[in-house]
């Protein structure tokens, strides 16, 4: 251990503050095991300090999907005080597309218009079957229309190289609506082209998941770890009404097992002083004010609409529709598909499928009867085991054993 290690060691929670611990630490992020070890010392003496101080259980919702396999996979519930839980909110965007839109792209497919699609929504089940299909995999099978892309561009390539009537569904949060935008401004998108937007944003779902929470857990305290990627584009200012508003703390994180355990002792410091901030622990990628220019983009080529997710219901003004300029282009005026609404949403979950309670935060991939019984990675029923940013794939995939088991036994705590 170098000097400066001993230094950190010896240095209290209070001393650790007044020094700017994220300055001290930035730069080693993965295979720091004296950084790792410091900084699991220093959450439980913070947890056993929240006690003291008659603050109970506290909760720390990650928003994005890598940050929850950062969690799973490293280990890193395992080495939390008993009173600290980590808990995983909205961060999948496939997860909560509604049934009835992939409905849609799947009746699309089957009248001979092309449909282009990323990989996880190409296996995303609907409620309900069209011409027998649940899926655009489904479709694809029985002799639909259904192509596989790895972005915007690679459809608007093969709409044009192939002058077929078609349509891309276009899925994403934040991190993915600028490259769409961009698009549709530098006029490159073709007539023959629909987009169906299932674009979503974060910041309300936030609100939303935390609101339930703190109703349902009354004697809780939450902290946030803020999703990375999206804040390269919204800014961390996005999530300041969570500290400002509601009194949590929220940190924005990197995704590498460091990142996450700075973001754990800066929310456990700020609950046990009393304070409510949104502090950018990943500034090597993140600015307060984000990306502006791809704000300013977004802005211009997208209204923002009351949105449908999957298993949670409308959340107002939640997603992005092409604004009026782009009519021509939107799916769901050329094709006159009608967006649900709160008077005609309904429940589109499969039967004992609990991924709209995973998405919140109010359960766990192991509440849910189907886990790893009727619905598997290679079988999923639910659209938390399709994405491989779902919560329950990443559980599925990473929960136990193998890494997680050695980082904890290298940690001392196993």
């Amino acid at each position: 251990m170098s000097m400066d290690e001993k230094k950190l060691e010896a240095s209290s929670p209070d001393e650790l503050a007044e020094r700017d611990f994220l300055d001290k630490l930035e730069g080693a992020f993965r295979s720091n095991i004296h950084v790792a070890v410091f900084l699991r010392n220093l959450i439980h003496r913070l947890a056993e300090k929240a006690l003291m101080r008659d603050i109970g259980r506290i909760v720390i919702m990650d928003f994005c999907g890598t940050h929850e396999w950062s969690i799973v996979h490293f280990g890193i519930r395992s080495l939390m005080p008993r009173n600290v839980e980590l808990v995983a909110g909205p961060g999948c965007p496939v997860c909560v597309t509604p049934s009835k839109y992939i409905e849609y792209a799947v009746k699309l497919s089957f009248e001979g218009i092309t449909v282009y699609t990323y990989g996880d929504a190409y296996r995303l089940k609907s409620l309900r079957p069209i011409n027998g299909a649940y899926s655009l995999q489904e479709a694809r099978s029985d002799g639909a229309s259904v192509q596989v892309v790895t972005s915007f561009i690679d459809a608007i390539r093969l709409a044009n190289m192939s002058g077929r009537e078609s349509v891309f569904l276009g899925i994403g949060f934040e991190t993915v609506a600028p490259g769409y935008a961009v698009a549709f401004k530098k006029n490159i998108v073709p007539g023959n082209l629909a987009f169906l937007s299932q674009v979503k944003l974060t910041p309300p779902a936030m609100r939303l998941s935390l609101e339930l929470l703190m109703k349902e857990k009354l004697d809780y305290r939450f902290g946030v770890i803020a999703p990375g990627h999206v804040s390269t584009i919204t800014g961390a200012k996005a999530w300041s009404f969570a500290s400002e508003e509601m009194g949590i703390p929220v940190v924005i994180a990197g995704f590498e097992p460091i990142d996450v355990l700075i973001a754990i002792a800066e929310i456990l410091r700020q609950i046990v002083n009393n304070e409510s901030k949104t502090v950018i622990e990943y500034r090597r990628a993140v600015t307060w004010s984000g990306d502006e220019e791809a704000q300013r983009n977004i802005n211009e080529v997208f209204t923002t609409i009351d949105d449908a997710w999957r298993g949670i219901g409308i959340i107002p003004r939640s997603g992005l529709e092409l604004s009026d300029r782009y009519a021509s282009n939107n799916a769901f005026e050329k094709y006159s598909l009608k967006r649900i609404t709160s008077d005609d949403w309904e429940y589109d979950l499969p039967r004992g499928c609990k991924c709209g309670l995973v998405t919140l935060g109010k359960a766990k991939p192991t509440d849910c009867p189907l886990f790893m019984k009727a619905c598997t990675p290679d079988r999923p029923i639910g659209p938390c085991m399709v994405s491989v940013e779902g919560t329950c794939s990443i559980w599925a995939r990473f929960g136990g054993g193998g890494l997680a088991d050695e980082v904890a036994r290298s940690l001392e705590v196993y």
